[in-house]
């Protein structure tokens, strides 16, 4: 008896409702190309010849080989399969097809969200691996910072710099990565939509992860210092970059196939949203460090060295937009990527 659904990579195959699900979103096939993986799907490993498709999948219809040719080609399209390299349909010349990718049973038939398992456990483990994902990337940025702050100083006053930019900016993305992670996954758990909802997640996440750090940040300056710089990055800028996340979630579920190509996706969507955002007069966290080194009296710290490589004289805004959009592709593509690989964690059976 055929199982339910079939699971393979990030899809599952539910045959009693004719769908394919691509980490939740849906798969659009016409139904004989359905019935064509279907048949492929059922026996991973086996050889499936050119005359068992003629007749379970066009039942004794009179079609060319040319009609099968052009059913592989497009499954290979949605799956996001390279008929060089082929992850799942290999073909084997002059006789049909195999499919090759290990094939799970599941015992329900259901529109999957990204990820399987309780509500409760799919946002922790979601949150809490897009909370890494953005501590990865503020490692990255971190030491990016770290070392133009470094440039300007010797022996340990050097070291000293990098390694305080280093810890702050982990922090920072921290707490960023986990607004953004836990709305998105938030959106995912309470709809049941899969990326669909993970661009309002994405943006309500960071406009309240947002907007708070900068009201206690803000408030904790004027405490200690007497004084703060009113344009840090805040709840707008939140809002925007975790927005853009949940769309590079979105568009990397919907026209992605390798884990590769994801997170690509993410990163050029996270690129562009990184550079937008100074351009219409934000700032994203190079830029608010830059303005609060500026602001605060006796400051060492100094990014001018990232500016003077576009030929500015200090950390204008041509360096705002390179580092921003820097800054946008490694925060989408580190919290993209570990919520892909967390989703695919939690659909082991």
């Amino acid at each position: 008896m055929m199982p339910v659904s079939l699971a393979f990579g990030d899809f599952v195959l539910d045959p009693a409702q004719r769908r394919l699900w691509r980490s939740g979103e849906p798969v659009e096939l016409n139904s004989r190309y359905f019935d064509a993986l279907a048949l492929l799907a059922r026996e991973p490993g086996i050889l499936i010849s050119k005359d068992r498709f003629m007749a379970e999948v066009w039942r004794g219809v009179p079609v060319t080989d040319e009609a099968l040719t052009q059913c592989v080609r497009a499954l290979r399209r949605q799956l996001g399969d390279d008929a060089a390299r082929p992850r799942f349909i290999e073909t084997v010349p002059k006789h049909g097809y195999r499919f090759i990718a290990p094939v799970r049973a599941q015992g329900e038939a259901s529109a999957p969200a990204p990820v399987a398992g309780s509500g409760l456990r799919r946002l922790l483990l979601l949150g809490g691996a897009g909370t890494l994902g953005g501590g990865v990337a503020g490692a990255i940025g971190g030491l990016l910072y770290g070392f133009a702050a470094a440039s300007g100083q010797a022996g340990a006053g050097g070291l000293s710099a990098l390694l305080v930019v280093l810890w702050v900016t982990i922090l920072v993305a921290l707490v960023g990565g986990a607004g953004v992670a836990f709305g998105i996954a938030g959106a995912a758990v309470a709809t049941g939509r899969g990326w669909r909802w993970s661009v309002a997640g994405g943006a309500i996440g960071g406009l309240v992860i947002g907007g708070g750090v900068k009201l206690l940040g803000l408030d904790a300056f004027n405490l200690l210092l007497g004084q703060s710089p009113a344009n840090v990055t805040g709840g707008a800028e939140g809002a925007a970059l975790g927005g853009a996340v949940g769309l590079a979630g979105w568009l990397a579920a919907r026209f992605g196939g390798s884990l590769r190509r994801r997170l690509a996706i993410a990163a050029l969507t996270g690129a562009a949203a990184g550079a937008l955002i100074p351009l219409m007069g934000g700032r994203l966290f190079g830029g608010s460090l830059d303005l609060l080194a500026h602001r605060m009296p006796g400051a060492r710290l100094r990014l001018d060295s990232l500016g003077a490589l576009f030929g500015e004289a200090g950390f204008g805004p041509i360096a705002q937009c390179v580092t921003g959009a820097l800054e946008g592709a490694l925060f989408a593509a580190s919290i993209v990527g570990a919520l892909i690989l967390a989703g695919r964690r939690l659909d082991r059976p």
